[in-house]
């Protein structure tokens, strides 16, 4: 069985916390909740990690992997650029269930685009996943916690029974709210293309952006 690490979002304990960036940060695979499911966290700085979230999932190697960081202050590291649009996105949706996608920097793993040199980025609203790529100092690796294919998780029991001991850590921050997955759009297009409408509607978007519908 995966270690079973108990948190409480409103009150994390930095002891707890220290261990799960302890174990990302030598190339073990955590799960952690989000804003809308639990994620499986690993440095996305380190291909033998993320090849282990494929292996983890029984992913298909040209899906990309997305990205949590703790600010957008982590993002140009990431991409070629950032659109004004993106700019004007990240200001009013992060932190939040947007997930916006980039022409990848060189240096971003082929794992994480899937070959297709686009990376998804987040900052997240939930205090866990914030705080672990803010102990990790870099990108946090956060595809959902299950098999490909199958539902999502929103506890933690859900996670180990779906993935038992493959994860060497779940972190148990309650019930996570479900519902909808983050929204995706790519930003290396204009206007943007939503490639998955979520807990962030089109409107709104679009509405931000000062585009008609």
């Amino acid at each position: 069985m995966p270690v079973l690490l108990r948190i409480d979002p409103g009150k994390p304990d930095e002891k707890v916390l220290a261990e799960a960036v302890r174990i990302l940060k030598e190339g073990g695979v955590v799960a952690y909740p989000t804003e809308t499911f639990y994620g499986l966290g690993a440095d996305a700085r380190s291909e033998a990690a993320v090849e282990r979230i494929f292996l983890i999932k029984g992913r298909n190697f040209r899906n990309p992997v997305s990205v949590i960081v703790d600010s957008d202050r982590e993002v140009p590291p990431l991409v070629e650029e950032i659109p004004a649009a993106g700019r004007i996105l990240m200001q009013k949706f992060w932190p939040g269930p947007l997930t916006l996608v980039f022409r990848a920097a060189p240096s971003v793993s082929p794992l994480l685009t899937g070959g297709a040199g686009k990376i998804g980025i987040r900052v997240s609203s939930h205090p866990i996943a914030l705080l672990l790529a803010e102990g990790l100092s870099g990108p946090l690796t956060a595809t959902s916690a299950n098999l490909s294919g199958e539902p999502e998780c929103t506890a933690a029991r859900g996670v180990i029974r779906a993935l038992g001991n493959r994860v060497d850590a779940v972190i148990d921050g309650g019930r996570t709210r479900g519902g909808a997955g983050s929204t995706i759009l790519d930003l290396t297009t204009f206007p943007p293309l939503i490639l998955r409408e979520g807990a962030v509607h089109r409107a709104s978007i679009l509405g931000a952006l000062g585009i008609p519908e």
